[in-house]
């Protein structure tokens, strides 16, 4: 199979269309990629549309099914297998030629990390936005929310989670930390409580606080999440894991925007959760969904989880929104979120992944992530090199102004 790539043009259309029989196509954002065998190439590459399009040949002959995606975290997998060849580096998203027996074997390998997909034909791995399509007039009383979000308050949050020495979902160090969110929680008036969960035989808890809605009818409920835990995973439990991006800034998300809805009377009740036990294997989430009562689960509106916001991988200020078909609403909405109340660009994917967004949208709960951009990633997670000083606090103010925004929106107002 011959493979060929090209950059989308301003003019030129999001996919491509009138294939002839046998060939098909990958969008990883503004990249497309296509796929024809070789005696189809030559008629595919003279066609009057796609000369327009400035093709740039590849690489030949690739078996089809050796066609695999890696999803979440591209960097990390390059890292672990550097013999991998990489057809397309889109740094969250790896276009990569791997051998199916090996593919199997690598799925999950990483299960918290990176995901190794074969890739389907007509795909959009990851999409980008159009900002000019989505542009509307801001409402004063979101907007009065979004500027309640300062970068003060978040920063001098996540000072804090990363004075403790490390957040290890089972530590003294993390339990201190879910404390002292409780009772920041608690002095904004939320009704708080502890969930116990287990990871690999321990204790570990999840943090949770409600503010009741005002409806007068039936209420639903919206989910603000984002995991407290923090790792070092080449030196251990007990080695430095400050976990500034992955994810004191998710975390600190949370109070910002916690202390953002303090006062706001709300339709629909809101509430957030800080998971242990996400670096282990999404533990807290999955003990969270495993116990809601079904008719907790169909209350549930929305599930915003925010998981690394804080570190700015490229010279485009870019959030990327990942969930599932049945997360469509939630994606379109922060969207037109980021396009009214932010400058970001907009990147979106349906292939959910290694986030506490996951185990809700197994369950069919609408559930989005909202994290840094598909392009490069920070290579310092995991690690005592996630440190405070490589995070954006304004990058992160916008990703956080989108998601109060998208909130507003869904809680409602009562007079």
């Amino acid at each position: 199979m011959r493979l060929s790539t090209y950059r989308l043009t301003s003019d030129a259309p999001g996919t491509p269309s009138e294939l002839p029989s046998g060939a098909f196509w990958a969008r990883f954002g503004d990249e497309v990629l296509l796929f024809s065998d070789e005696a189809r190439w030559d008629a595919l590459a003279e066609r009057a549309s796609f000369r327009a399009l400035r093709l740039q040949e590849r690489r030949p002959d690739v078996e089809r099914e050796h066609l695999h995606v890696v999803v979440q975290n591209g960097r990390l997998f390059q890292q672990e297998h550097p013999d991998v060849p990489v057809i397309l580096d889109r740094g969250r998203f790896l276009l990569v030629e791997l051998d199916p027996e090996q593919a199997r074997l690598l799925e999950g390998k990483s299960a918290t990390c990176y995901g190794v997909l074969p890739l389907r034909e007509d795909q959009v791995v990851f999409d980008v936005r159009d900002r000019t399509a989505e542009r509307a007039a801001p409402v004063d009383w979101i907007q009065d929310l979004v500027d309640k979000v300062v970068g003060p308050a978040v920063q001098a949050d996540l000072v804090h989670l990363v004075s403790f020495p490390t957040r290890y979902s089972t530590s003294a160090h993390y339990a201190n930390a879910a404390a002292w969110a409780q009772d920041q929680l608690e002095a904004m008036g939320y009704v708080t409580q502890l969930q116990d969960i287990i990871v690999d035989d321990s204790l570990s808890r999840n943090v949770i606080a409600d503010k009741e809605g005002h409806a007068a009818g039936a209420r639903g409920v919206v989910l603000v999440t984002a995991h407290l835990d923090s790792i070092n995973i080449q030196g251990g439990p007990a080695a430095p894991a400050p976990g500034a991006d992955d994810n004191g800034s998710g975390s600190a998300g949370v109070l910002a925007i916690a202390r953002a809805f303090r006062d706001h009377r709300g339709e629909h009740d809101l509430r957030f959760i800080l998971f242990g036990g996400e670096e282990e294997g999404l533990f807290g989430s999955k003990r969270y969904v495993a116990n809601l009562p079904a008719e907790e689960k169909v209350r549930i509106r929305a599930v915003v989880n925010m998981d690394m916001i804080g570190t700015l991988n490229a010279p485009t200020r870019s959030v990327l929104l990942e969930g599932a078909p049945l997360s469509q609403r939630i994606i379109d909405g922060l969207s037109q979120a980021a396009m009214t109340y932010t400058q970001l660009a907009v990147e979106t994917s349906l292939h959910p992944f290694a986030s506490d967004h996951v185990p809700f949208i197994d369950v069919g709960i609408p559930a989005v992530l909202t994290i840094e951009e598909a392009d490069s990633t920070n290579g310092n997670v995991h690690s005592g090199a996630d440190t405070i000083d490589h995070v954006n606090y304004d990058f992160a103010l916008e990703i956080l102004h989108t998601n109060v925004a998208f909130i507003a929106s869904e809680v409602g107002r009562t007079s």
